[in-house]
């Protein structure tokens, strides 16, 4: 196994520390990184994975996490994501269960932690793959590269790409997969540790355990796979000792023919076999429970691979992963979105960005080299284990095995950053053990590039603690991106401002002319601010491009409505029902579309199917109880609104309706009842006082109604048919002044 010190580790600009000062130091800077990113909000796709999933709420049996996909979809949907990631979801459950709700602090925090702790293991992890593999007598990992393990450790911990991992909840999936790939390596080389069984070349029970860890770190999420790749690199490179230039040499030329019967004397084969095994048994689990069938994804998700030409899709992929080196070597320009348009594709070989493809395999292919023919044994298996670390777990995401659903992904880099730390710690040492005079320039430079990771990490951890930054930012390094102006667009929306939000929208719709999403949202504004034509326009191209877009067909039939296109609005309004059945909203609004149209039985089965699909739609019920109250159905309005505040106790709007009802049947102290009880739960509601006027007035109780007119009018001096009421009043008590003896 190599167990000699490192010869350029003494060479590398950093004190020597203990171990337990070492992991401190790397924990610190973990921190020190991503501290400000603990009170940020919910931003991006916290909001589909944290905030809208069901399966994070303690009235959701738990055992639906195994049955949906990470954003709380169930795995046998045609709109599921396929992402199965159960223990994360959990690990979400319980941060709800201990803060009592959506509460983004505690998630943040637990992030920023496990951060620490994955930085941290990350000593052992690279001591192990630069110094080999020992224990002492007490089965501690002894480390033969303190201060190379130690740079690649604070190399790792400080790298600005982890910040969409680390500041974003969503990346818990990518924190707790290395964690348990962490896990699942150190198990594997205890298997090897000669205290544990002396008897046998490797233990048997530690090599379970290893693919046990590895199956939890597939359950965070589906890169953990690839551990059991980097566990028989390691093993074949370290604990085997095999120099693959030299067996594959002699296998190719038939000279000096290997001898493996040491090989297999060390259980190899067996090892081997155990985690073949283990991967593919986890391999037809997984193909199982995704119902055997892979994700949909769209062009706009990943347009090369929709590109027919197989040569333009390979030269894109490749510039795809040019891009990914660039992002390790230079994290200053980051984006949370890197679709639609961000990186156009090559359509041709003399398009200048072939340039950067044929740089990276240039570096690449001198990195193998190195790795696989250097005379130094420690540099070879150093340099071939830090390749293994960088591109193993990077595979998932290469478009080589499946389509993956994005362009670039930072998130994707957090484990193989590892990989790309230890070959960056090793280049350090490696400089300075060949140019020692030029030691104070070395570490000169090396604190530059950590305080500039440092610094980075914390500038972008503050950009994502809240989405109007994080998409405001992303707007210089992608501007070609129809995603970032929609986003952008739709934080001012949800803000008020609607002004701003048509600008961005507008933009997006001009960089992708056929984003649905944004001609839908634009048409809504555009609705609001009654610029009906063209927002029925947008509408219609939009339901055009995406024939199931139910949200647009309602908000087609909304407009038409308004143009009072009515039979138009209707078709839509039923379109929008075809293609999403349970959808109370449309049914609410085809409600009213019937009772425009006097078409009294229907509107109120529409709306009654509204709140058989949502019972807490309170605009449903309460149209229901005014509908009956104004065709004078007063019994059937009374049991409608009474039904409804069975359902929604505090929902001051439908004790204002069956109020009014109340009072026409009479029943005064009833209605009296319901008027103040809504007037505490909206004590500023100048319709609800004047009518509790109009039932004192009624009632008698004329000084409680002027009391209550003065109220209504004092809060909305235009209210409709107050003043006359008032003022109806104000005469009949100066009459009855006039006529008391």
């Amino acid at each position: 196994m190599a167990l000699t010190e490192v010869y350029w580790d003494h060479h590398i600009p950093l004190p020597k520390l203990s171990p337990v000062q070492a992991k401190v130091t790397v924990a610190v800077v973990a921190l020190l990184c991503f501290i400000n990113s603990y009170d940020g909000e919910f931003v991006f796709d916290d909001s589909e994975a944290i905030i809208n999933n069901k399966d994070l709420k303690p009235a959701t049996p738990l055992s639906n996490i195994w049955r949906n996909d990470f954003w709380g979809t169930n795995l046998s949907s045609n709109s599921s994501h396929k992402s199965y990631r159960p223990l994360t979801v959990l690990t979400f459950r319980l941060n709800y269960l201990i803060a009592g709700g959506l509460h983004p602090v505690g998630f943040h925090v637990l992030n920023i932690i496990l951060h620490a702790v994955i930085s941290v293991l990350m000593i052992d992890v690279f001591a192990i793959l630069i110094g080999g593999l020992d224990y002492d007598e007490k089965g501690w990992i002894l480390n033969h590269a303190p201060k190379t393990s130690l740079l690649a450790a604070i190399l790792f911990a400080a790298h600005p790409v982890h910040t969409e991992s680390v500041a974003g909840v969503v990346g818990r999936a990518d924190l707790l997969c290395a964690l348990f790939f962490q896990l699942s390596f150190l198990t594997y080389c205890k298997a090897f540790n000669k205290g544990c069984d002396r008897d046998e070349t490797f233990s048997v029970y530690w090599v379970v355990v290893s693919l046990m860890l590895c199956a939890a770190a597939m359950l965070c999420k589906e890169q953990g796979i690839t551990v059991l790749g980097v566990n028989a690199a390691f093993d074949v490179l370290l604990i085997c000792n095999v120099n693959v230039y030299e067996l594959g040499h002699r296998l190719l030329f038939r000279k000096n023919p290997p001898d493996i019967r040491e090989v297999l004397r060390m259980g190899l084969l067996k090892r081997l076999g155990l985690m073949s095994l283990g991967g593919l048994s986890m391999f037809y689990a997984r193909w199982r429970i995704m119902g055997t069938g892979p994700p949909a994804f769209t062009e706009v998700d990943n347009p090369a691979s929709f590109e027919e030409n197989i040569f333009i899709r390979i030269v894109n992929y490749n510039y795809y992963y040019s891009l990914n080196a660039w992002l390790l070597l230079c994290p200053w320009w980051l984006c949370f979105d890197w679709s639609m348009g961000c990186v156009p594709l090559i359509k041709s070989a003399t398009d200048w960005r072939v340039v950067w493809l044929l740089l990276l395999w240039s570096v690449l292919i001198g990195l193998i080299n190195q790795a696989l023919c250097s005379p130094d044994s420690q540099r070879r298996r150093t340099l071939t284990l830090g390749l293994v670390l960088l591109v193993v777990p990077f595979l998932p995401a290469c478009n080589i095995f499946f389509r993956v659903g994005f362009v670039i992904a930072e998130r994707v880099l957090y484990l193989s950053s590892a990989g790309y730390c230890l070959l960056l710690a090793y280049s350090i040492g490696h400089c300075s053990h060949r140019w020692i005079k030029y030691k104070k320039l070395t570490c000169v430079m090396l604190l530059a590039l950590l305080s500039m990771h440092v610094v980075r990490c914390a500038l972008r951890s503050h950009q994502w603690r809240s989405e109007q930054s994080l998409f405001s930012s992303a707007l210089s390094v992608c501007p070609l991106n129809a995603k970032v102006h929609y986003n952008v667009g739709k934080n001012l929306a949800d803000g008020g401002n609607t002004s701003a939000a048509v600008k961005y929208y507008r933009e997006a719709v001009r960089l992708h002319p056929n984003y649905v999403h944004a001609m839908n949202n634009l048409g809504n504004i555009l609705k609001e601010k009654n610029e009906l034509t063209e927002a029925e326009e947008l509408l219609s191209k939009a339901v055009s491009v995406q024939p199931d877009f139910a949200a647009a067909w309602m908000n087609l039939g909304i407009v038409q409505n308004s143009l009072r296109k009515f039979e138009a609005a209707e078709q839509s309004y039923w379109n929008a029902i075809r293609y999403r059945r349970k959808y109370p909203d449309c049914y609410y609004n085809l409600g009213r579309l019937y009772a425009d149209l006097n078409r009294h039985v229907d509107a109120l089965n529409a709306w009654r199917n509204a709140t058989m699909l949502k019972p807490d739609h309170s605009l449903a019920w309460n149209n229901m109880v005014i509908l009956l109250d104004n065709t004078g159905n007063l019994g059937q309005a009374e049991l409608i609104g009474r039904e409804a505040l069975k359902l929604l106790p505090n929902d001051h709007t439908i004790m204002f309706s069956l109020a009014n009802v109340l009072g026409k049947l009479q029943k005064y102290k009833e209605s009296e009842s319901f008027f103040l009880h809504a007037l505490r739960i909206n004590p500023k509601a100048a319709s609800c006082h004047g009518n509790l006027a109009v039932l004192y007035h009624r009632w008698g109780k004329l000084e409680l109604a002027k009391k209550h007119y003065e109220l209504s009018l004092k809060l909305d001096p235009e209210a409709p048919g107050t003043r006359d009421n008032y003022n109806m009043l104000r005469r009949k008590l100066d009459q009855l002044k006039h006529s008391a003896p």
